[in-house]
């Protein structure tokens, strides 16, 4: 139904490797209402006399997008070719609009209203039981879907051993876990954020190729380390404009890009969480050739971030046996 970016805006090609549907139907309104209130917060905070409530409207106008018709405009105006869509699983700790199959329908339609643009990652919670197990069969089988979101601030670690069934299909069907690192919203857990955490799995699992979400923004220390002793292990970049670095969050990447782990990163932005502040194609323009956050990287490597690393992951051949452990 939507066209792709024009050439003029997209001389390279991007893959962004996390974006998310700006919807209520797929976002819970509690995870709003705190992201508005820290709005307010750090408004207040500088002395910017907003009332909460005109704010709380602001932030709310940001998730009607049910269709994704405004997310393609953006990736189109930005020049980004695809994206990987993710679904987090919240239901076991906020009220959701729709049930998870509801949601799994929604995401389909989506995909479908705007072919070739969109990599669906399905959130599963190891809470689920049998019929969230269920559930992700038939993403991966009727949906085609591309991936596994794993939110594990909402209470458990990656590697709880309830996964496993869940990684071994990841293993049969040659499809990647991006799994969320760091701090997360409102009341959640975030010592479940740690990337150690992913360790155990990803050895269990040399199969399964395991993303940390935001690795290149919070604990980038560990998440590096993982990314250069585990070859199944990889990091994205998402989030990278509010990372904290005395220096700028350009000189905090670039520093990341030079560490020797290029071919491990993935070029991600978390859009449309900071439409309030910034543009996509603002933020896509500060990657391309001789930006001060790619100075010094072969041209090579920025083009593995920006496109060639993810695109690999999708395409990984499946293991010949059931299961990932071998």
């Amino acid at each position: 139904m939507t066209q792709g970016p024009k050439a003029a805006h997209a001389p390279d090609r991007v893959v962004d490797a996390q974006v998310n549907l700006a919807s209520l139907l797929a976002i819970p309104r509690s995870f709003v209402e705190h992201q508005a209130a820290n709005v307010h917060h750090r408004l207040d905070a500088y002395g910017v006399g907003a009332r909460l409530s005109r704010v709380r409207n602001q932030v709310f106008s940001l998730y009607e997008d049910d269709d994704a018709d405004r997310l393609v405009a953006e990736m189109d105006e930005a020049g980004v070719d695809q994206a990987f869509l993710i679904a987090p699983d919240y239901s076991q700790v906020a009220d959701c609009a729709l049930t998870q199959p509801e949601l799994a329908a929604l995401h389909d339609r989506v995909n479908r209203r705007h072919p070739g643009r969109f990599h669906l990652f399905w959130g599963v919670d190891p809470r689920g039981g049998q019929d969230g197990l269920d559930l992700f069969e038939r993403c991966v089988t009727e949906y085609g879907f591309a991936g596994m979101k794993l939110y594990p601030p909402c209470g458990y670690s990656p590697s709880d051993p309830r996964l496993y069934p869940y990684f071994e299909r990841c293993a049969h069907y040659g499809i990647p876990v991006l799994t969320h690192t760091g701090p997360g919203w409102g009341p959640l857990d975030f010592t479940f954020g740690s990337p150690l955490l992913v360790d155990r799995a990803a050895r269990d699992f040399p199969g399964v190729d395991f993303i940390l979400g935001h690795g290149g923004v919070t604990h980038v220390d560990e998440a590096a380390y993982l990314c250069a002793h585990r070859p199944n292990v990889h990091l994205d970049i998402s989030q990278f404009h509010s990372v904290l670095s005395a220096d700028g969050w350009q000189s905090h990447v670039n520093r990341l890009f030079r560490a020797g782990i290029s071919h491990k990163i993935l070029f991600g932005t978390c859009w449309p969480s900071f439409r309030l502040s910034e543009s996509l194609g603002g933020l896509v323009k500060e990657f391309s050739r001789g930006a001060p956050a790619v100075a010094g990287l072969r041209e090579a490597d920025r083009k593995m971030i920006m496109s060639g690393n993810s695109l690999r992951l999708l395409g990984r051949k499946p293991v010949e046996q059931w299961g990932g452990r071998r």
